[in-house]
């Protein structure tokens, strides 16, 4: 059991600055005024990078349906940036009038400059901890099956392979990729931390 998973006392202040190997990037919530260069990125980024996103990202129009739920409070998004340009995001989605409302979903993307720096490990975290701050009771994750940077990323904080979606995406080619779900249960998560003298980590 890797308990690195969020050893990390995290404040979830913003902004706040945290060190990488090619200087300081700032942790900030994602704003309305944020879409043009959120968009900017998610067009930048390798299109495989994007399927295991429901919805094109790299569309303004879905850009705006972004922005509109981070103002229903129905996402919490996190952007890494530097001098004003996005290198990575994390968001924490749920669906506060569904029969899974106490799920929910991280999605994480990085910069493809950034792979290997742990921006993507820092970003994932970060988004754990904010889900179990409001409440989730169980965390899911999902991704195309060759990801395999991501999955480990993911298998590090604790999560587990859940379910395989066969042939569930497909790219602009019109290939079809099969989507590995990966899920976390908070509360055995907590009586982990609590089981190895980190309850700090939960806030108590």
């Amino acid at each position: 059991m890797t308990m690195t998973a969020v050893s990390d006392s995290f404040s979830r202040t913003y902004p706040r600055t945290v060190a990488s190997s090619e200087g300081g990037i700032v942790l900030r919530l994602m704003a309305a005024d944020d879409a043009a260069a959120v968009l900017a990125f998610a067009q930048a980024l390798p299109a495989h990078d994007l399927l295991f996103l429901p919805r094109d990202i790299t569309q303004p129009k879905v850009m705006n349906a972004w922005v509109r739920a981070i103002d229903r409070g129905d996402i919490d998004s996190v952007l890494a940036v530097r001098e004003g340009k996005v290198l990575g995001c994390a968001a924490v989605i749920r669906d506060p009038y569904s029969w899974s409302s106490h799920v929910a979903e991280l999605r994480v993307l990085a910069a493809p400059g950034l792979r290997g720096s742990g921006m993507g490990h820092r970003l994932a975290r970060e988004a754990c901890a904010l889900a179990i701050e409001r409440g989730a009771e169980k965390l899911v994750a999902r991704m195309t099956v060759d990801q395999r940077g991501a999955i480990a990323v993911f298998q590090a904080l604790g999560f587990r392979p859940e379910a395989l979606l066969s042939r569930h995406v497909k790219d602009r080619r019109g290939v079809a990729h099969d989507l590995v779900v990966l899920s976390h249960d908070v509360a055995r998560f907590e009586a982990q931390m609590r089981a190895y003298g980190m309850s700090e980590v939960l806030g108590g």
